[in-house]
């Protein structure tokens, strides 16, 4: 029978041959972190990990991100031998293994749930999809963040709901990119001692050796963000990396560092680690020699040793198995006490909304004068929050601003010392605020983070995993156009739009007055697996006249008919979003009295629209009508979907300039008269 430790060793070398053989196999990928940091991974989760194989969702899971993505192996084979459970879209546990060993024979390839970098709703269990370097550390700031809040909101007196960990696991690559250092400064500052960051201090890179480039003592930079920092010099000491944990676990008021020094012991005595250096497969030589060093059977593939499962499961297995049944019982009774919580809870997880979620959602009176929309967006996202107690957020220092600080009674402001509040301040950390913002979705909070739209470049990256993990993220982006004026062309959006437009599965929406604002939010809330990108105006738009012009429901479909010809029978088409929507109205009215038959389409989100049935679009933008005129502060690529061949753009050909937004509207062709006469040039009328 085995002994203890050497049941230790067989389970760490089965982590390692499953992923030495399924990147030779796959004959692509890294398997050198896999390799060095299994003996982390397994003493991390056979011995503290609070998590259920069985029940790979539960709310109160201590979460674990391989923020070295690349490394993806080594979660896949932790998946396969603790026997982690399939959970579909649903919800719904299905009792099947998310990860099959046929799935690590097929790594990398079509349909695997074993793809090249882990991704979340692909392969139960992967908490986070990671792969750009740096994404997954910064992610885990958001959970370790929400884990917090849901706290203070939910747990009552000897029934806590919410009191897991977060555990991270980076490399030098991750230790270099910008967002970590974003991130780690935030988590230092807000003290969040139920986050944990394991360095593989391995100093490898893709080009090789880390001196080449890096060279800053890593613990000293840490200790300055505010982190406890330890130390582990050998990472196949599982005493000395239980200790490390337990350090982890006993530090009351700051996030953990435990920096893991690495060596990856290859079966050719002179090999170096160019498996991580250079993503290389091993070769079935080195492959040969490396297992015939572990005691390993030389040309067994795929093998998982007897007695490896059973060990998992009498570990990890039946210690998350006790904890989750206890957080349910605990949820029985908390549900007697507290049905009113527990229902929220629920409908949390599951991404529900309450009951009246949109109750006191007013329109706006016709106004000449009107608003921002920034600010017409701070009036309606303070009704909704009073009615979604998990709605928050906050801005990239920019909250005055972007007008998305939530006044409501009992708000308060996210800090060390009140975990409460629902106003969070992410300092000037665009791209670490994208990230945590899609920690706290995946932790099901239902999160905003706020900027101004040109600064949309410094968090695109986050935004992009936003949309392929399909997180109901809300990004309010606002100063839209060459309306921020005399800031100049550094602060004036030109090509960002169209660059958001880009994303796939991204909706992005920018209403033209405050009665389309509100009906974008109250879209928005109901979303439960896309990010929107909801764009806003500095500059005070008119607020239009429902009873004259269509209703502002129409946003929901992406466009509609704002002021339609008054035959019904449109010549030209006047296209337009946001606050040129409103100069497509004055145009209209001049149209028409020249005998112009012109309809306005209002058209907030090209998604929304593109998804509407043939009919409607076709009812909207009726394909006969060939002359249109499309109006956007904002680069003109993309609108030649809309416009064909004929039709005429006005947007931006160049950045902006210094002025104030008149003499800017003059200067680039965002009047009245310029649109007219566009119109009037398609129709041979000009």
């Amino acid at each position: 029978m085995a002994t203890h430790d050497q049941m230790d060793r067989l389970c760490i070398n089965t982590i390692r041959t499953l992923s030495m053989d399924a990147v030779q196999q796959a004959n692509s990928g890294h398997p050198g972190t896999a390799m060095a940091m299994a003996p982390v991974v397994y003493c991390l989760w056979q011995r503290s990990l609070r998590f259920d194989p069985d029940d790979p969702i539960w709310p109160d899971r201590d979460r674990f991100i391989l923020s070295a993505g690349h490394a993806s192996m080594l979660l896949y084979s932790m998946l396969h031998l603790c026997a982690v459970k399939a959970v579909n879209p649903q919800y719904e546990r299905l009792g099947d293994l998310t990860v099959t060993l046929d799935d690590i024979r097929n790594f990398r390839q079509l349909d695997s749930k074993c793809p090249g970098h882990p991704e979340y709703r692909w392969t139960s269990g992967v908490e986070t999809t990671t792969g750009p370097l740096g994404q997954g550390v910064a992610t885990s700031v958001g959970m370790a963040m929400a884990r917090w809040w849901m706290a203070e909101y939910f747990n009552r007196p000897g029934l806590e709901m919410f009191q897991y960990d977060v555990y991270a696991l980076c490399g030098d690559g991750d230790m270099m990119e910008g967002v970590t250092g974003e991130a780690a400064s935030l988590a230092g500052h807000l003290r969040l001692s139920n986050l944990c960051w394991i360095y593989d201090n391995n100093r490898i890179t893709i080009e090789g050796h880390t001196d080449w480039a890096f060279s800053e003592d890593v613990a000293t930079r840490f200790i300055g963000y505010g982190w406890n920092v330890t130390r582990v010099g050998d990472a196949n000491d599982q005493e000395m990396l239980q200790r490390a944990f337990q350090t982890f676990k006993t530090c009351p008021d700051r996030p953990t560092l435990i920096i893991v020094d690495s060596h990856i012991a290859y079966g050719s005595p002179n090999k170096q680690d160019t498996s991580a250096a250079h993503g290389e497969p091993l070769g079935e030589e080195e492959i040969r020699l490396t297992k015939r060093n572990y005691g390993w059977p030389e040309d067994e593939k795929f093998l998982v040793p007897e007695g490896v499962r059973e060990h998992f499961q009498a570990g990890m297995g039946q210690r998350g198995h006790a904890l989750r049944q206890a957080w349910m019982a605990r949820f029985a009774e908390y549900e007697r006490q507290y049905p009113e919580l527990a229902g929220h809870l629920y409908g949390m997880q599951h991404r529900r909304l309450p009951n009246g979620w949109d109750k006191d959602l007013a329109q706006f009176p016709a106004d000449r004068k009107g608003l921002a929309t920034r600010d017409s967006s701070g009036k309606v996202l303070n009704v909704l929050a009073r009615n979604v107690p998990w709605l928050l957020g906050g801005a990239a220092d920019l909250a005055p601003s972007t007008k998305t600080r939530l006044t409501i009674d009992g708000a308060g402001d996210f800090t060390a010392q009140n975990r409460a509040g629902r106003n969070l301040h992410f300092g000037i950390r665009e791209h670490a605020m994208g990230s945590i913002l899609n920690g706290l979705s995946l932790a099901k909070i239902r999160p905003y983070g706020a900027t101004f739209l040109i600064f949309s470049d410094y968090c695109r990256p986050a935004t992009r995993l936003s949309a392929i993990m399909e997180l109901p993220v809300i990004y309010i982006f606002t100063h839209d156009s060459i309306g921020v004026g005399e800031d100049g062309p550094t602060h004036q959006p030109v090509e960002q739009l169209t660059s958001l437009r880009a994303i796939p599965g991204l909706i992005t929406l920018r209403p033209g007055d405050a009665n389309e604002v509100v009906e974008a939010w109250r879209l928005i809330l109901q979303l439960r697996h896309r990010p929107v990108c909801l764009i806003l105006t500095r500059q005070a738009l008119p607020t239009l006249d429902r009873s004259k012009y269509g209703p502002a429901s129409g946003v929901a479909r992406g466009a509609y008919v704002l002021a339609e010809a008054p035959g019904g029978h449109p010549e030209v088409l006047l296209l337009a979003s946001g606050s040129e929507v409103s100069l497509c109205l004055e145009a209209h009215e001049q149209l028409i009295a020249a005998g112009i038959q012109a309809r306005v389409v209002s058209v907030p989100s090209w998604e929304l629209f593109d998804e509407q049935d043939e009919s409607y679009r076709n009812g909207v933008m009726p394909p006969e009508v060939s002359a249109r005129v499309s109006v956007e502060q904002a680069s003109t690529l993309g609108w030649d979907r809309y416009l064909g061949l004929r039709g005429r753009a006005i947007g931006m050909k160049t950045f902006g300039a210094s002025a104030p937004l008149k003499e800017l509207q003059k200067k680039f062709g965002f009047l009245a008269e310029s649109i007219v006469a566009a119109a009037k040039e398609q129709l041979g009328k000009g």
